[in-house]
């Protein structure tokens, strides 16, 4: 079998424009038979894969090591001046010489290349650098044909990475999973935005993905919602905002029934007295029931006694809010370039899942009685001491959340037979989540080895500018206006934009999901209007300032994508084309090391570092002006940056603008 580099040999030869030999490299030459068992990704993806197979190769004789090993020990650099491919000697575990004196050996004897400079000697490690020549010659042609599927690998998601038949793996991501008639709140903006992106890099990796909205649509607070739409409810704003209005009326009967409940606990309180001073408790124990039977809290669990049991009326009114909700949720999300396969919930998980469960619980001595309840008590062994002890089953009978997501889960392996199983969930959640899996183990459900939580810590201050903590879609009005009014200062330009306020929309929603993914998952940010709107540092509107000058350069070279194609890239000479081309080159394996980060941010601060060399570069680089050649190999290299940039904002799940 040859090797995969179809793309790389179809790259046509060209000359200099003194009619001078090109320096162009035949890259079919640099790989032999054996470079398609040296890696699992393929250089028609993957570009730089070249490079790996040729240094891999000629590394092998002179280590003494396989070329598949060197291969997978080459690493992609954080800087350049690193170079654009190292190798840490250590790694190799090669006994005999200190690593840092194989090291020297090793870039002495190795071989001239048409590809690379000589190997330089970092203590430990030996950095390649690429010869600037051949690397422009391959990667620029390979954005301008690939576009959108430049970085991306398909066959990543394979069962059988070199058999195309072999099908897909399946990942189901959970994400976002608000609760209906409540505030879409901060905990569920970062969910969503996560589970989003994560949704985005699978599928760019040719994963099958099952997106799944697990909604809390059900328990006790819908019986009070029933109740308060009786009491408060209007058919016109239910129909206009279903989720405020369900919201406003849940806060109104909340008003009565709280204060309920804190007289029924004080009246307990008096029971307790009274019992422990031996008095009598009669009375007090009917005006309790009394106090009980007449409560909103009461009248609650009636009307969800009737749902469970499958009344037709409350079935009715339940679905109508649940739909209604949805229809919104669609709304919000299709702003966010959010979409969901699978609507599921609390709700969908079958009376007969959740029994089997407690029985299977049972039946392997996992699940114990303690005080009228059911409980896990994983306690007892010292390895999952930390867990403690999860309630399965309240002392009425009720079924709990941990019930419901174990049938949901089970559920969900016999649909879809799942390779990998995602719950994008707050990191409050960690204890309960380390808690299911290891139920689930207990249980002897294989499949959980499948299954991931990828937590995220707490935004705080999100507020509108009412100063009340809100909607989703209130906060991305704010930030809308904010974007609008800094459009506004530059009057010339706003008069360009065709639709400058759904652009204000785009550009405020890019703005709040840049902040989010601004640092590491796990930490905690500072929600902040003014930082996030700005221009100035790393924000979402910086980004997108980044595109639309790029498409401005684009608008005013006036040259088709024909002309781009049969650029003299030899022109490129200067340090800052070279560099924005090595920058350029990386960005297949920043996908490719995203997979294994799950991190936005590898993502993000990639495309930050490459806009700032382009914004660097503009006064070196100039296209309007140039000599047509030269012009013609500028925008060539301007186009494939905007293609990477765009195809990084999209994986992101941002809409890149072009006018701004």
């Amino acid at each position: 079998m040859a090797a995969q580099v179809q793309d790389v040999d179809s790259l046509p030869s060209r000359s200099k424009a003194n009619g001078e030999e090109s320096a162009s490299i035949d890259f079919s030459q640099t790989t032999s038979e054996s470079a398609v068992n040296v890696h699992a990704s393929f250089t028609a993806i993957n570009p730089v894969d070249v490079y790996r197979t040729h240094i891999s190769e000629a590394l092998a004789p002179i280590a003494g090591v396989a070329a598949a090993e060197i291969y997978q020990k080459l690493q992609w650099t954080q800087t350049q001046d690193k170079g654009d491919l190292t190798l840490a000697v250590p790694a190799l575990r090669i006994k005999g010489k200190k690593p840092n004196e194989q090291a020297a050996e090793w870039a002495q004897r190795f071989p001239y290349s048409d590809l690379l400079k000589s190997p330089t000697v970092a203590g430990t490690f030996l950095q390649f650098f690429f010869k600037s020549a051949p690397l422009t010659e391959l990667i620029i042609p390979s954005i301008l044909k690939e576009k959108a599927t430049y970085g991306t690998n398909a066959r990543l998601g394979l069962r059988n990475p070199s058999d195309i038949s072999s099908g897909k793996k399946v990942v189901i991501i959970e994400f976002s999973s608000p609760n209906i008639a409540k505030p879409f709140h901060a905990g569920h903006l970062r969910s969503t935005i996560i589970g989003g992106f994560l949704a985005n890099l699978y599928e760019a990796a040719g994963w099958k993905v099952i997106r799944t909205n697990y909604l809390g649509d059900w328990g006790r607070q819908f019986g009070l919602l029933a109740n308060a739409f009786e009491l408060y409810g209007s058919e016109e704003k239910l129909e206009k905002d279903p989720i405020g209005h369900l919201f406003d009326i849940y806060v109104q009967i909340n008003k009565i029934s709280s204060p309920e409940e804190d007289e029924i606990k004080q009246k307990k309180e008096e029971l307790l007295q009274a019992q422990a001073s031996k008095e009598d408790t009669v009375a007090i124990e009917r005006e309790i029931e009394a106090l009980v039977a007449k409560s909103q809290n009461e009248k609650a669990r009636q009307y969800f006694k009737k749902l469970e049991s499958g009344d037709p009326d409350a079935r009715a009114v339940w679905a109508r809010f649940r739909d209604l909700s949805i229809d919104k949720y669609k709304q919000t999300y299709a702003r966010l370039n959010i979409r969901y396969d699978v609507y599921s919930g609390e709700s969908q998980v079958e009376k007969k899942r959740m029994d089997d469960a407690a029985e299977r619980l049972k039946e392997r001595g996992v699940s114990e009685e303690s005080q009228g309840a059911v409980i896990v008590d994983l306690t007892k062994d010292p390895k999952t001491k930390k867990l403690g002890k999860a309630l399965v089953q309240k002392s009425d009978g009720s079924s709990l959340y941990l019930t419901r997501d174990i049938g949901e889960a089970v559920k969900r392996e016999e649909i879809y037979r799942f390779d990998k199983m995602i719950y994008v969930v707050a990191s409050q959640q960690d204890l309960y989540l380390a808690q299911l899996f290891k139920i689930l183990e207990l249980m002897g459900h294989e499949f959980v080895e499948k299954c991931q939580h990828i937590n995220f810590g707490m935004v705080l201050g999100m507020s509108t500018r009412k100063g009340t903590v809100k909607f989703l879609d209130d906060i991305l009005r704010d930030v809308g206006e904010k974007m609008h009014e800094v459009m506004q200062r530059n009057q010339a330009k706003y008069e360009q934009v065709g639709n400058p306020e759904q652009t204000a929309d785009i550009l405020g929603i890019t703005a709040v999901m840049v902040q989010d993914m601004t640092g590491k998952r796990i930490n905690n940010y500072e929600f902040s209007l003014d930082r996030m709107t700005s221009f100035e540092g790393d924000t979402g509107p910086y980004l997108q300032y980044a595109h639309a000058r790029l498409c401005s350069i684009t608008r005013k070279a006036g040259l088709s994508s024909t002309e781009l194609e049969s650029a003299n890239l030899s022109l490129l000479q200067e340090p800052h084309a070279i560099n924005l081309v090595r920058a350029l080159s990386q960005w297949p394996d920043v996908v490719l090391n995203t997979l294994k980060t799950n991190e936005p941010v590898t993502v993000l601060s990639y495309l930050f570092k490459m806009t700032h060399m382009l914004s660097s570069s503009y006064d070196v680089l100039k296209v309007v002006g140039s000599e047509p050649d030269v012009k013609k190999a500028r925008m060539a290299l301007y186009e494939a940056a905007r293609q990477v940039l765009n195809n990084g904002m999209r994986l992101l799940g941002l809409s890149p603008v072009e006018r701004m």
